[in-house]
């Protein structure tokens, strides 16, 4: 059966699932000490996670890293540096404002605002709150994949645009509100997630790989990270502004 290569990769799954499984099992049974609840769910639910990671994995791999690849090699041979700029904002604004797990925690924090009264209790309020989060969140994203984008074609090192944004986050953070400090320092990791990492990352390293004179490994990787340090910025600024 392992020479079937989708029984191999479910089994490559299962294998990547193996420790955190260990772990959970491990503690409910020698540490918690109580049996496990609803047996059968459990296990329907873990292949179904393993069957999902499997078709995930491959899902990036024949479309999001070989599109983000080839639309990179295109703008590379157009020389349109506009076009290209403007393609990675829109990717980087797009793919963040799709992330699933950037919707559900502005919804959240929309709700959890709306109950500590620092928006009104209504839905109106609620969307809008929410809205305007991932509105903030896609706008920072897209605007860290432009400079990413930017520092690749210069050749600037990857520390300068890094250390200028951490400073901007200490310099921001004490006169930001309280309520919103800690989703701004969170959304950071919730907007580089399974849409827009493999994105960016395909972008930066098939970009670097058609310019010139650039490095895949040195130049190609490090959007990553502008786009999870921008969020932070971004959001505490929506907070100062509402």
């Amino acid at each position: 059966m392992l020479k079937n290569p989708f029984i191999k990769l479910l089994f490559s799954s299962f294998l990547d699932l193996a420790p955190i499984l260990a772990v959970v099992l491990i503690f409910q049974v020698l540490i918690i000490r109580q049996p496990l609840p609803d047996v059968a769910s459990l296990i329907i639910g873990t292949l179904f996670v393993i069957l999902g990671l499997t078709l995930f994995i491959q899902g990036l791999e024949q479309s999001l890293f070989p599109l983000g690849e080839s639309m990179a090699y295109a703008f590379a041979r157009k020389g349109s540096l506009f076009w290209l700029l403007a393609f990675a904002f829109c990717l980087g604004f797009g793919a963040a404002v799709a992330e699933p797990a950037l919707i559900a925690v502005a919804d959240k924090a929309a709700n959890i605002a709306s109950a500590g009264n620092i928006i009104e209790q209504t839905d109106i309020a609620r969307d809008s709150y929410a809205l305007g989060l991932r509105i903030s969140v896609a706008l920072s994203v897209g605007f860290a994949i432009l400079v990413g984008v930017l520092r690749i074609i210069r050749g600037w090192p990857v520390y300068y645009p890094v250390f200028f944004a951490y400073g901007c986050i200490a310099i921001m953070t004490p006169f930001a509100p309280p309520e919103i400090i800690g989703i701004a320092y969170d959304s950071g990791g919730i907007a580089t997630s399974t849409i827009t990492v493999p994105l960016v990352t395909a972008l930066g390293v098939g970009l670097a790989t058609a310019i010139k004179g650039r490095n895949p490994m040195t130049d190609g990787f490090g959007l990553v990270v502008f786009a999870s340090l921008t969020p932070m910025i971004f959001v505490m600024a929506y907070g100062m502004l509402i």
